[in-house]
C-alpha cells in the first residue's frame, strides 16, 4: 500500500464524483449523437429523392424510346403509302410484285412496331405511377425530417444545458479532492474517464472485479484513499452496501 493510503477521502465524495463523471459521459454522447442522427435522418430523405430521380429519368428515357418508335411508325406509314402509289403505277410485273413485297414487309414490321409502342405506353404509365407514389413518399419522408430534426436538436439543446451544469458541479466538487492526489486523479479520469472511479461490489472492483485483500477492505471502512491494485481505480463504497 503507498503512503496515499493514509490520506482521508470520504465515500460521498467519491460517489458524488463518479455520479457525475458517468453523467457527464452519458451528456457527452447525446451531444455527439445528435449531428449524427441528423446526418442519418438526412440520408432517408437523400435515398428518397434518388428514388424519385431515378424514376423521373426512367420516365424520361420511356418517353424518348416511345417518341422514336412512333416517329419510325410514321416513317414506315408514310413510306407504305409512297409504295402503294408506285404500285399503281407499275410499270411491270417484275415492278409490281417488288412493290407488293415491300410494302407487306412493311406492313408486318409496323405490326411489330405497333405491339413495341404499346409496350411502351404501358410502361410509361407504371412509371407514372411508381413515380406518383415515390414522390408522395419523398414528401413524407422530408416532412418526417423536419420533425426529427426538431426534436434531435431540441434533446441536444437539453443535453448542453445539462452539460454545462454537470460539469460545473464536477468543478466544484473537485475542489474537495486533497491536494495531494489532485494530481493523480486528474491524470487517471484524463485516461478513463468514468472509470476512474468505482464502487466496490462485495469485496471486488466494480471496474474491473479484481478481488481486493483484507487491508483494502479495511482502508475503505476508514475512508482512507484507496486505489484499486489492478486497474488504479479510486474505490468507494457504495451507499446501500457495506463490505463483507
Amino acid at each position: 500500500m503507498s503512503s496515499q493510503s493514509k490520506i482521508e477521502l470520504s465515500p460521498q465524495l467519491l460517489r458524488r464524483l463518479h455520479r457525475i463523471h458517468r453523467q457527464l459521459a452519458d451528456l457527452r454522447s447525446q451531444v455527439k449523437r445528435a449531428p449524427i442522427q441528423i446526418k442519418a435522418s438526412q440520408a432517408r430523405v437523400d435515398q428518397a429523392e434518388a428514388k424519385v430521380e431515378d424514376a423521373k429519368e426512367r420516365l424520361k428515357q420511356a418517353k424518348k424510346t416511345a417518341d422514336q418508335k412512333q416517329l419510325q411508325l410514321k416513317e414506315r406509314e408514310d413510306r407504305i403509302v409512297t409504295l402503294e402509289r408506285k404500285l399503281n403505277e407499275a410499270a411491270s410485273n417484275v415492278e409490281f410484285t417488288t412493290f407488293q413485297e415491300q410494302i407487306a414487309a412493311d406492313r408486318k414490321a409496323n405490326e411489330v412496331l405497333s405491339d413495341e409502342v404499346f409496350e411502351v405506353l404501358e410502361q410509361i404509365d407504371e412509371i407514372n405511377a411508381q413515380l406518383e407514389g415515390v414522390t408522395k413518399d419523398l414528401e413524407s419522408e422530408k416532412s418526417d425530417h423536419e420533425k426529427r430534426v426538431s426534436e434531435i436538436k431540441a434533446r441536444q439543446e437539453v443535453a448542453e444545458g445539462d452539460l454545462k451544469r454537470a460539469e460545473a458541479e464536477l468543478e466544484s466538487s473537485e475542489t474537495e479532492i486533497p491536494a495531494v492526489v489532485r494530481s493523480d486523479y486528474d491524470r487517471v479520469v484524463g485516461a478513463k474517464g468514468e472509470d476512474a472511479l468505482a464502487p466496490v461490489d462485495e469485496d471486488s472492483c466494480g471496474c474491473c472485479c479484481q478481488t481486493l485483500t483484507t487491508q483494502y477492505v479495511e482502508q475503505l471502512r476508514m475512508s482512507k484513499l484507496t486505489r484499486c491494485p489492478s486497474c488504479h481505480a479510486f474505490l468507494y463504497l457504495p451507499e446501500d452496501r457495506r463490505v463483507k
